[in-house]
């Protein structure tokens, strides 16, 4: 005897809103303003009239995409989520890793829109620079500067390693960014220096 299988519930408006949102982004960095509805509507698994039907026109999809990606809290969840009793050699490269995409896709979105400001501009530095810090908070006798100062470098180092001209001719991995932050360049302690 076949089995029937159920279907999906229908997504409520928002949550269409927001699945179609969340497919235009990596459209948005290969094709930039000249993505088409028609490519949208299949990363999106809905047909173009359900695109209409969710936004007014093309620019409003992009500019819901845009607005949902720079969304600072999804990001600001994940770093809270990394277990502060972990290694820090590990808990730097969950950070890394997780700035380094942010800010890839932050630069990406930017480029493919030809804007040099990401829209809708704030300062989110220090929100991240204070949860980075707690997650540092355990390692504090390993640091050799405050856990504050060292998530500035690291969202420094994230960045830098993430704009194209610098980190495609740097050519630095993650593991190799985790072993300079976390052992640094010189040997020894610099305050066991005379």
């Amino acid at each position: 005897m076949a089995t029937r299988t159920e279907r999906a519930r229908p997504l409520s408006p928002e949550d269409r809103r927001a699945a179609i949102a969340d497919a235009v982004v990596p459209l948005l960095i290969a094709h930039g303003r000249d993505v088409s509805t028609r490519q949208i509507a299949e990363a999106a698994c809905v047909a173009e009239g359900t695109l209409f039907r969710a936004f007014d026109d093309k620019d409003a999809i992009i500019d819901a995409a845009v607005t949902r990606y720079l969304e600072p809290e999804p990001l600001r969840a994940r770093l809270r989520a990394i277990d502060a009793s972990r290694p820090l050699e590990w808990k730097v490269e969950r950070v890394l890793d997780e700035l380094c995409e942010r800010f890839r896709g932050v630069i990406g979105v930017m480029s493919a829109l030809g804007t040099r400001t990401p829209p809708h501009r704030h300062h989110h530095g220090e929100v991240y620079e204070a949860i980075i810090a707690d997650l540092l908070a355990p390692d504090a006798d390993r640091l050799t500067a405050t856990p504050r100062q060292v998530a500035r470098y690291l969202r420094l180092i994230a960045f830098a390693s993430s704009v194209p001209a610098f980190g495609e001719t740097v050519g630095l991995d993650t593991p190799e960014l985790v072993d300079l932050i976390t052992n640094g360049i010189a040997s020894g302690h610099p305050l066991d220096r005379p």
